[in-house]
């Protein structure tokens, strides 16, 4: 059978991402969190910091007793103490008083802003001229600026990065609800693959995409799970299969598309168990003869095996896909940086294009260099430093055209 002339857009393989589920949620220590996806939303407990507190070195003041100080007419204020970090001040600090505090210490009732020291010169032990004044609340964060008790802080599906989880240390949690990490189990296929032990005759090759697969997995906070090299054996595939679903939220196959298999590789997966074939091919090049199905309410890849168009094809679609299993509140496609082309490039209309670039500094400006080559050479992605997108309706673009890359 030929499975692979309805091809999708890659707007309408996007589109087919709401047909699948949010792994499940498990308790994490805070000391684990970062990368990893919040799964219900945060409430602070407490107003933070929690009191009114000074962000330089210098000296807490009532503001209005500073109105009008200059240097040629400075204010004078009676020392009424220093404020020990971490103490609450035992003392109300009167209009006309100035007391010492340092960055992060707690202003005393009565303060409501904090001259800083280079502002002011210390003339005794019992009072200080200010040369400058200050408004109130200058140099002071307020109990309840960060964030105020019964607030959301951080909502379901916020994928933790270290600030994060220091506002929720922060605000007394040691425990998160996360979305569990998906695993995703990765089927390298082809009768010319062989393990990386061994040495390849003439006509082998060594198993690369399960190591570029797991890289570009792990990358974006996945769990890979490696199940080896299956021959091009559709009984043995299908057992791979139906193992690798079974056990994992998503499953990548890794030369399952190529002239020679995509056929029997579209069988097998049709033959599993509660299983839909979403997509047999994908507007897109490299990586158009690429197969999507709903396994199990799990989506399972064929990708091709040609080793630039299978990260290729990870990059821009599979991990979209991985996002949603992890629960980010949106998929985040990539990171993009603008270029200057450095050269004309073709592009056939009909198909979405992903040309490898390198990206050069020319005097504070970024060019893009096209590194050109075919699929099954992976020095390509070794030299690139990202992905230019030609769209289906553009005949090509010109050089120096200004583009968006999509950062590797």
């Amino acid at each position: 059978m030929n499975h692979f002339f309805n091809v999708k857009t890659l707007e309408e393989v996007f589109s087919l991402v709401e047909q699948f589920s949010v792994v499940g949620t498990q308790t994490i220590d805070i000391g684990g969190a970062c990368s990893r996806v919040l799964a219900e939303d945060l409430i602070a407990k407490t107003d933070m910091p929690g009191f009114r507190r000074a962000t330089m070195d210098g000296y807490a003041v009532h503001a209005v007793s500073t109105y009008g100080a200059s240097e040629s007419s400075p204010a004078w204020l009676e020392l009424a103490g220093t404020i020990s970090m971490g103490r609450v001040p035992g003392f109300v600090l009167k209009p006309g008083q100035a007391a010492h505090i340092s960055t992060g210490g707690m202003l005393p009732k009565g303060a409501d802003s904090v001259v800083m020291v280079e502002h002011t010169d210390l003339v005794d032990g019992e009072s200080v001229e200010v040369y400058k004044s200050v408004a109130p609340l200058q140099h002071v964060i307020e109990a309840f600026e960060d964030f105020a008790m019964d607030q959301t802080v951080l909502t379901r599906g916020t994928f933790i990065r270290p600030q994060e989880a220091g506002l929720a240390a922060g605000l007394g949690f040691s425990e998160l609800m996360a979305y569990k990490v998906p695993k995703v189990g990765i089927i390298s296929t082809g009768d010319e693959i062989i393990p990386i032990t061994q040495e390849p005759v003439p006509g082998q090759i060594r198993d690369i995409n399960s190591y570029t697969l797991a890289g570009l997995i792990e990358e974006a906070h996945g769990l890979p799970v490696l199940y080896g090299i299956i021959d091009d054996d559709p009984s043995a595939l299908k057992k791979a299969c139906e193992k690798a679903v079974d056990e994992c939220d998503m499953v990548l196959i890794s030369g399952g598309s190529s002239v020679g298999t995509r056929d029997y590789t579209v069988d097998v997966l049709a033959s599993l168990p509660d299983t839909q074939i979403l997509v047999q091919g994908m507007s897109v090049s490299p990586g158009k003869p690429t197969i999507l199905a709903k396994s199990s309410n799990k989506p399972v890849w064929g990708l091709p095996g040609q080793v630039v168009s299978a990260m290729v094809v990870v990059k821009i679609i599979v991990i979209p896909f991985l996002q949603k299993l992890q629960g980010y509140k949106k998929s985040v496609r990539q990171i993009r940086v603008p270029a200057k082309l450095t050269r004309n490039l073709a592009s056939a209309p009909g198909r979405r294009d992903f040309v490898r670039v390198i990206l050069e500094n020319d005097q504070g400006s970024l060019l893009a260099r096209p590194v050109l080559g075919k699929s099954g050479l992976i020095r390509t992605m070794i030299h690139a430093d990202g992905l230019l997108e030609i769209g289906e309706h553009v005949e090509g673009l010109e050089k120096e055209a200004l583009v968006d890359i999509i950062l590797l």
